[in-house]
């Protein structure tokens, strides 16, 4: 096992992806591990779309501006406020959700996988992309996209820490 700061250095963003199918089984563990983050109050707005359809996958690169690459899944994370267990959401699903992007993509550092954030809110024409293209309702609000696979190119890891960014006791 992997220390977990190591891990954390380890996430990456890969732009660049083999042909090997992710298999839903990781998948899964993807999505459990989502599903593992905090959330406001136990709120737990997300739901997540899942793709592995090549047809689904390339419509959505031929749309999406930022979107272009050629991973073999992907994941959509969304808010879901009429599901929310408690009115927290309303006010920190953005938070929420990110947290669930967050560990997609640590969790698959930790299975060798590569991963690429693409953000979808804010931006209505994003969100409009996505929500057309994979039948999400208007009223779910699609946060982002990651797109999942085994990468052919090797990032390294790192850490992005800044002395200057830092204030101890008072700004």
């Amino acid at each position: 096992m992997e220390n977990v700061l190591d891990l954390i250095f380890k996430r990456r963003s890969v732009r660049i992806f083999t042909k090997q199918k992710v298999e839903k089984e990781t998948l899964i563990q993807l999505l459990q591990a989502a599903m593992a983050a905090p959330s406001a109050s136990n709120s737990r707005p997300w739901e997540f779309v899942v793709i592995t359809d090549k047809d689904t996958l390339s419509k959505l690169r031929s749309k999406l501006q930022y979107g272009k690459y050629n991973a073999a899944a992907a994941i959509v994370v969304c808010a879901n406020l009429g599901i929310a267990a408690n009115q927290s959401a309303y006010r920190f699903w953005v938070q929420d959700c990110s947290a669930a992007t967050e560990n997609i993509l640590i969790a698959a550092a930790g299975m060798d996988l590569g991963t690429v954030w693409i953000g979808s809110y804010p931006k209505d024409n994003v969100m409009d992309i996505l929500r057309e293209t994979l039948a999400i309702p208007e009223d779910v609000f699609p946060l982002s996209l990651v797109f999942i696979g085994y990468p052919a190119e090797e990032v390294l890891p790192r850490t992005q820490y800044s002395e200057e960014r830092v204030h101890w006791e008072q700004y």
